[in-house]
Formats: C-alpha cells, sequence, structure tokens
C-alpha cells in the first residue's frame, strides 16, 4: 500500500470587517482555485473597497504558509500554492436607528464579516510524465480493411445540382362530390 502524503493547508482570517458578506464574496470567487501569484494580481487591481483587505489576508496566508514550513522543517514551494478555501462568513449585526418622517424612527443593521482564507500546496499527480523518451523503432501505423494495399480507392459520386428556378407547384386535390 502506498501512503498518501497529507497536503497542508495554511490559514488567515480578518474578523470583524465593516462591510456585508455579499460585496465580499464578490471579490473572493475571483480569486478561488488560482494560484497565489495569480490571486494577488487579481486582489490587486480590482475596484472594490474590500480589494486591498482581501490582498492582504492572502499575503499573510501566504506568509504563515512559509512560517509554518519553516518551522516544521518541510519542503515548501511557494509558486505551487494556490487559494483553496475563500469564505466570507456573516458577523454579528450592529443594529442602527435612522430618523424617519413625523417623529419615527426606522431601524437597520450594519453588517460585519468574518473572511477565511487558506491556501494548500497543489499535489503532485502520480504518473505525471515529466519527460519523454522515443523509442528506438516506431510501430507502423495499422492498416484499415478500407485501404488495403492495391486496391482502388472508393470514388465519391458527384452531388446532384437541384435547379432553383424551377419551382414544383403543390398537388392539385381531387374536387369533392356532391
Amino acid at each position: 500500500m502506498s501512503m498518501a502524503v497529507q497536503t497542508r493547508e495554511y490559514r488567515a482570517e480578518a474578523r470583524f470587517q465593516r462591510v456585508s458578506p455579499q460585496k465580499v464574496r464578490l471579490v473572493l470567487e475571483l480569486i478561488k482555485g488560482r494560484g497565489v501569484q495569480e490571486a494577488l494580481d487579481t486582489a490587486a487591481f480590482t475596484k472594490k473597497r474590500i480589494a486591498p483587505v482581501v490582498h492582504k489576508l492572502l499575503t499573510s496566508a501566504i506568509d504563515n504558509a512559509k512560517y509554518v514550513a519553516g518551522e516544521e522543517g518541510t519542503d515548501l514551494d511557494v509558486d505551487n500554492l494556490y487559494v483553496k478555501n475563500a469564505i466570507a462568513n456573516d458577523g454579528p449585526r450592529m443594529k442602527r436607528i435612522r430618523p424617519a418622517p413625523m417623529g419615527r424612527a426606522y431601524r437597520y443593521q450594519r453588517r460585519l464579516t468574518h473572511i477565511i482564507l487558506s491556501v494548500a500546496e497543489r499535489e503532485a499527480k502520480s504518473g505525471l510524465v515529466t519527460r519523454v523518451e522515443e523509442p528506438a523503432t516506431a510501430p507502423e501505423p495499422a492498416k484499415t480493411a478500407k485501404a488495403k494495399k492495391g486496391a482502388p480507392a472508393a470514388e465519391k459520386k458527384p452531388a446532384v445540382k437541384k435547379d432553383a428556378g424551377k419551382k414544383t407547384a403543390p398537388a392539385k386535390t381531387a374536387k369533392k362530390s356532391e
């Protein structure tokens, strides 16, 4: 039996961010599953208010991966890291009151978000060919039944063209007998 190598997951959290989870998810969907360098570039050039926070959080997750790998003495290829999980959960809501006409008050809620980002190293696929060796003699392609040696090739009949100028009249129906 071969022993499966456990891939480590490194994470970073940003809690109590003053933005709704729905808005954060728009940015997180852009970077989910991408390589860390591509995700950093995407977060850096996204025109959303939360994008710099996501960029900082992703940088923190990468730094956490470097630190933990150094402490454990394991090999870590930073170029092989990708964004495994990117989640925006609801935080507590702040209840607020807005003055309304005729002395009334309207309640509204300020939403907070907990953002969790985790990066992991891509697994090396078993059986992945890194170098192709050419065989000494190339095998000849198999011959099919249709293309036998010495047999004449089948010729196609030319397609029959219909005269576009002639139109056939619809068939006349017999008169009803009274």
